[in-house]
C-alpha cells in the first residue's frame, strides 16, 4: 500500500537521473515507459514518478507502450524526432532487445540521442558498453543510469555519473573489486538520499528503514551488499589506487543481488553475472541476446547446464556451442575461485545448450526473465 504523499516523495530519486543527469528541465524529453503495465509496480510506479516530475517543471512527454516492442518502436519512429532526447525505462535485457529490434527495423538510434534507465537486474560494464555501442551512445556515464527499486518501497537508490565512472574503473582494474567491495563479484554501485531512505548492512546483508503507509524498520531486502558514506567510499577508492572523480556528498550503497538467484554446485555458488560475462565477449555477443537460464544437471555427477538464447533469425551455423562453452568456462575460472576449487576439474566445464529466440520453454515472451531454474 502506498499513499499520494509517499509517491510524491519517492519521485525524487528519479529527479537525480531525469533532471540532474539528463537535464530534462532544459531539454524537450520523450520518456518511454517500457516496463510491464497493469498490475505490475514497475510500469505504473515509473509513470507516476514521471508525471510528478512533469508537474514540477520537467519538460517531459510521456508514452506508455509497456513491454510491447513493436509499439515502443512505433513511438520512437513517430515521436522521437520531435524531441531533443529520448529516455527509455525498462529491464536491462528487455531494453537490449528493443535496441536490437530497432536496428533491424532501420532505426538510427544515434540520431535521436537515446538515454537508458535500467531497473531490476545487476549487469556488467561490458554489457553496458555493448548496449551503448548498439544504441549509438558515446558517453555511458551521462546517458545511462540504473535504479535500485523494490515493490516494497519503490525506488531506493540510483546511479550517478560519478558512481558509474567509479564502477567502470573498478571493472577495468584487476583485483579492484576485492579491494573495494571484499568480493570477486562486481556489484551495482548507487547513491541514495538519506532524507528518504536509511540503509544498514549486517553480515553482508542489506536492511532498509523508510516511512510510508506501511513503515519499514530494518526491513530485510534479500540483497547482499554494503553501505558507505561518500567520504568513506572515496577513501576506499584511493586505497585501491583508482583515479576516478570523487562521488557527491550522498551516501552510497552497493548490491550484488539476491543470493537466492545463485546455484550451488559441490558447495560453490554460481552467480548469473559470471555466466553473463562469458556471453559478452567478441565472437559470442553478436549471436546471443544475453538471456540465459542456468540450472544444475542432476545425476551421479552433477554439472552446470546453461541454456542460451540466440538472436532472432540466427544462422544455425554462425555460432558453435563449443565457443560459448569455452567463453563461459573462462569467465568462471577468472571470476569465481570457489568454482575452480570446489567443483571437480573433470566436471567444471558447463554444458551449453543453444535455443532459438523466444523459445517458449526457457524464454517466453511477455514475462520477466529468470536466470536460474531449480530442477526437481
Amino acid at each position: 500500500m502506498r499513499s499520494l504523499n509517499q509517491d510524491g516523495s519517492t519521485a525524487l530519486p528519479f529527479n537525480y537521473i531525469v533532471n540532474q543527469t539528463f537535464e530534462a528541465e532544459q531539454k524537450d524529453t520523450l520518456a518511454i515507459v517500457c516496463f510491464p503495465l497493469g498490475n505490475w509496480i514497475g510500469g505504473i510506479y515509473t509513470l507516476g514518478c514521471l508525471q510528478e516530475l512533469a508537474r514540477r517543471g520537467s519538460r517531459l512527454t510521456i508514452a506508455t507502450p509497456g513491454n510491447n516492442t513493436g509499439e515502443i518502436l512505433n513511438v520512437v519512429e513517430e515521436m522521437a524526432p520531435m524531441a531533443e532526447q529520448t529516455v527509455l525505462f525498462g529491464y536491462p535485457p528487455f531494453l537490449k532487445d528493443v535496441i536490437d529490434a530497432g536496428r533491424l527495423r532501420g532505426i538510427d538510434w544515434a540520431r535521436i540521442s537515446p538515454r537508458l534507465v535500467f531497473a531490476g537486474e545487476v549487469f556488467s560494464e561490458a554489457w553496458r558498453d555493448l548496449v551503448c555501442v548498439r544504441a549509438g551512445i558515446a558517453d555511458p556515464e551521462t546517458s545511462t543510469a540504473a535504479v535500485y527499486g523494490t515493490s516494497d518501497a519503490g525506488v531506493l537508490a540510483f546511479e550517478t555519473p560519478a558512481t558509474i565512472g567509479l564502477r567502470r574503473a573498478v571493472a577495468s582494474t584487476p583485483g579492484a573489486t576485492t579491494k573495494m567491495f571484499g568480493s570477486e563479484r562486481l556489484p551495482m554501485l548507487m547513491q541514495f538520499d538519506p532524507a528518504l531512505r536509511h540503509f544498514e548492512a549486517h553480515e553482508g546483508r542489506l536492511f532498509l528503514t523508510t516511512d510510508g503507509e506501511v513503515p519499514l524498520v530494518r526491513y530485510t531486502l534479500g540483497d547482499s551488499g554494503g553501505v558507505l558514506s561518500a567520504a568513506a567510499l572515496d577513501a576506499h577508492r584511493r586505497a585501491a589506487g583508482l583515479t576516478s572523480p570523487d562521488v557527491s556528498c550522498l551516501p552510497a550503497v552497493w548490491l550484488f543481488g539476491r543470493d537466492l538467484f545463485a546455484l550451488s554446485l559441490y558447495g560453490a555458488n554460481v552467480y548469473p553475472e559470471t555466466v553473463a560475462h562469458g556471453l559478452e565477449v567478441p565472437g559470442v555477443r553478436a549471436h546471443v541476446t544475453g538471456k540465459f537460464v542456468m540450472e544444475i544437471q542432476r545425476g551421479e555427477q552433477p554439472r552446470l547446464h546453461v541454456v542460451v538464447e540466440l538472436v532472432p533469425h540466427a544462422d544455425s551455423d554462425a555460432l558453435d556451442a563449443d565457443e560459448v562453452t569455452n567463453s563461459v568456462m573462462s569467465s568462471l575460472s577468472a571470476q569465481n575461485s570457489e568454482y575452480t576449487q570446489y567443483v571437480p576439474p573433470a566436471l567444471q566445464t558447463p554444458v551449453i545448450e543453444l535455443r532459438r529466440y523466444a523459445d517458449p520453454e526457457y524464454f517466453p515472451v511477455g514475462v520477466k526473465h529468470r536466470y536460474t531454474r531449480i530442477r526437481a
